[in-house]
This record gives structure tokens, C-alpha cells and sequence, in this order.
């Protein structure tokens, strides 16, 4: 984990919802880049869930920034854990586009009903990172539910017709 992640004046995102899906299915959802894609509205390049593997998303740039977030695969424990580091921004930005140092943790527990899936953005510096942190924070609470639409369709294509 980086340094800024580890620091006490960071905030992180907490979502933790159960999907009705084996966490195999909820895991191709993660670990697949078509289907990344549809959840995060962001598709990766170079991304494989291999621990040390580095890929990139694209979004909105804003000002100095080029809307590039640079990630690394941290951990990859197929169908248990899921970390990577999400680094964007720029110095030279305030607000949006702000320097940000960041790591997101989806763990899988399997449960009587699916799966539980718990989501950890973590180190948001605050004041500095208090627009991403607000964003990023309404916008995990729509993403993990969608995670749930995206395995349920899979889980649709895998039954016989």
C-alpha cells in the first residue's frame, strides 16, 4: 500500500452490499475488461488480475490533467480479493483533477444468499482530495450495485435456453 494510503488524515469509501451471485460470477465481473467496462462506465487497458500488472482508465481530463488514472494490480486472489492503486491528477489542479493517491479493495465473501462484496476506496487526503472523495463516493454506491446487473447477466448466459 502506498505511503499516502497508510497516513491518518485519509478517508476511504466503504460500500458493502450482498449480490445474489457465486462470487465466480461476481469475480468475472471484476477481472474481465469488457465487463469492467459496463460496471465502472471506464473500460482499462493492459488491465490482467495479476498482482503487479500496471494498466491505465481514462475519464474527463481537467486542466493540467489528462483524465489518465494509473493503476497497479496489487492483489488478485481469484474469487476472494481484489486490490489495485488508482493515481490520477495533477499538482497543478485544485478541485477535480487534484493529485490523488488512492487504492480500491473488492473482497468477496461467499454467503447463505451470494455474495457479500465490500468495496474500500481508500486515501482520499482531505482537504485536497474532498471533491473526489464526495464524487467517487456517490458513485461507488451506484457502481456496486451495477457489479450485481453485470454478474446477473453472465450468470443468464451461462444457463442452458
Amino acid at each position: 500500500m502506498s505511503a499516502t494510503a497508510l497516513k491518518s488524515d485519509t478517508q476511504a469509501i466503504v460500500v458493502d452490499e450482498v449480490l445474489p451471485h457465486a462470487p465466480e460470477t461476481i469475480w468475472k465481473a471484476l477481472t474481465t475488461n469488457e465487463l469492467i467496462g459496463r460496471w465502472l462506465k471506464m473500460s482499462p487497458t493492459g488491465f490482467e488480475p495479476v498482482k503487479g500488472k500496471h494498466f491505465t482508465m481514462k475519464t474527463t481530463p481537467a486542466g493540467a490533467w489528462d483524465g489518465i488514472i494509473h493503476c497497479e494490480v496489487l492483489e488478485a486472489i481469484p474469487n476472494q480479493r481484489l486490490a489495485f492503486a488508482w493515481k490520477g491528477g495533477h499538482e497543478g489542479n485544485v478541485g477535480y483533477g487534484a493529485p490523488l493517491d488512492t487504492v480500491a479493495t473488492f473482497t468477496l465473501s461467499r454467503v447463505e444468499n451470494g455474495t457479500r462484496l465490500r468495496l474500500v476506496h481508500s486515501g482520499f487526503v482531505l482537504p485536497r482530495n474532498e471533491l473526489a472523495f464526495k464524487n467517487m463516493g456517490e458513485g461507488w454506491k451506484k457502481v456496486v450495485p451495477s457489479i450485481g446487473v453485470v454478474a446477473a447477466e453472465q450468470d443468464r448466459l451461462k444457463k442452458p435456453h
